[in-house]
């Protein structure tokens, strides 16, 4: 649990001794990407950097910083959650308090896609770039894709996302990539399109992307049809879980039958674990562990 006194503590840090984070950071205590079970349960926390900070039933739930830090911190306690996904912000926060010892840390790359912009499927890399990833310890970029087939900032972001593949792929890092079909409403906005159809289609293109896919993996929605999971590609799948508010019972049983096919290996998933509709934590945390890991890894 995130204390007050500690809370203003890294307040003051950030205020006289900032190079602190860095230190954390780097020196934090290191493992190996793949455990025996070749299974990952990592928690998302990337999403204010992209203006996204609803959860549930509360419109200003992730914006709390406090709050996320202390359920971030509740979560990562359980030794069956292997890392966090999130932008510099929360992971220099996180690691100055101690919370990423022994843990995998991906970084967020392109965020300036922001919620409810009219241009936002033009995604640059506002978040993590390469050279920081590798300089810093961490242990993989993460990447969105968003896929509209009338909007040429797609065609941009494509560049951007190939570009942050292969300098990861350059130095031996993880890429994980997030591709989505989307559509624009009547008013121009971009709005998820949960046509398996154009899924299907998409896996295909992110799997071609870049030069050499060794390092790619793909991070994908857990109602993506078991055939395209198991079909599709032979990429590494973490799936995600976005915001199910009431319906966290079926994410889980999503989860669960797309966690048979083979080249599924885990979850990176953020609301249904840190802001349940029931606020228990510590219950959907390891309710995914349990899903991903078992008992015990």
């Amino acid at each position: 649990m995130l204390t007050d006194e500690k809370y203003k503590s890294l307040i003051d840090a950030r205020l006289r001794h900032p190079e602190s984070f860095k230190k954390a950071l780097v020196n934090r205590r290191r493992r190996k990407m793949i455990g025996k079970d070749g299974r990952l349960l990592i928690v998302a926390a990337d999403h204010t950097a992209r203006g996204i900070i609803a959860a549930s039933n509360d419109p200003f739930a992730i914006a709390n910083r406090k709050s996320l830090l202390d359920r971030l911190m509740r979560s990562l306690s359980n030794p069956l959650v292997d890392g966090v996904l999130a932008s510099a912000d929360i992971i220099e926060e996180l690691a100055w308090l101690g919370a990423l010892e022994s843990k995998l840390v991906f970084g967020t790359m392109n965020r300036g896609g922001y919620l409810g912009s009219t241009w936002g499927l033009d995604d640059p890399m506002t978040a993590y770039d390469a050279d920081h990833i590798a300089s810093l310890g961490l242990d993989a970029g993460k990447v969105l894709l968003r896929i509209e087939n009338t909007d040429a900032g797609v065609g941009r972001t494509i560049e951007y996302v190939v570009e942050a593949m292969r300098l990861l792929a350059e130095r031996e890092i993880v890429c994980l990539v997030e591709p989505l079909p989307y559509i624009k409403d009547a008013a121009g906005m971009p709005a998820l399109d949960r046509s398996t159809d154009r899924l299907d289609k998409i896996i295909s293109i992110a799997s071609g992307l870049g030069s050499y896919s060794g390092f790619t993996w793909l991070k994908l929605p857990a109602w993506t049809s078991h055939t395209s999971l198991r079909d599709s590609t032979t990429l590494p799948i973490l799936l995600l879980g976005g915001d199910p508010g009431e319906n966290l019972n079926a994410t889980f049983d999503e989860w669960a039958g797309a966690l048979k096919i083979p080249n599924v290996i885990g979850l990176v998933a953020g609301r249904p674990l840190l802001f349940p509709y029931d606020d228990d934590v510590e219950k959907s945390i390891s309710r995914a562990a349990s899903l991903v890991h078992g008992l015990s890894k």
